[in-house]
């Protein structure tokens, strides 16, 4: 899929959130100014969010209750190491309640489970092209 402009990934995004469940894992993969975030607000905003929606590059996470679905979205950009997701309890937000995003995931190679979904975001110019795959049966 090709998106031309900030609006169309949120709108992406939107059409996203109804193929999301409880239980879901999503890695968003690309580079940094990729709009991985921005695919998130939209994402979030399809799933009823009313609020902002913050990059959680310095927290790490961002936490939202939607609906009462619990939505989790992480950026491991900072990620020193594995340790840090021990301290923060990542494990305790993998469940089969909540719905999480992970912003580069490869920071992380081989202390997550397998994704439910794979975003690729690849950039050309002033357009991205959004990569989905499924990883394992949901």
């Amino acid at each position: 899929m090709i998106i031309k402009n900030e609006q169309a990934m949120l709108d992406a995004g939107e059409r996203l959130a109804s193929q999301l469940t409880p239980g879901m894992l999503v890695f968003l993969v690309g580079d940094l100014g990729a709009g991985k975030t921005t695919l998130v607000r939209g994402i979030l905003k399809g799933l009823g969010h009313k609020g902002s929606v913050k990059s959680p590059t310095y927290n790490l996470v961002e936490p939202y209750t939607i609906n009462k679905l619990p939505v989790f979205h992480f950026d491991l950009y900072r990620l020193m190491g594995g340790e840090e997701l021990e301290y923060m309890g990542m494990r305790d937000y993998l469940n089969e309640e909540s719905v999480c995003f992970v912003e580069w995931p490869e920071k992380a190679e081989g202390l997550l489970p397998e994704p439910d979904l794979i975003i690729k975001i690849n950039i050309y110019e002033s357009e991205r092209e959004l990569l989905i795959s499924k990883y394992k049966d949901s």
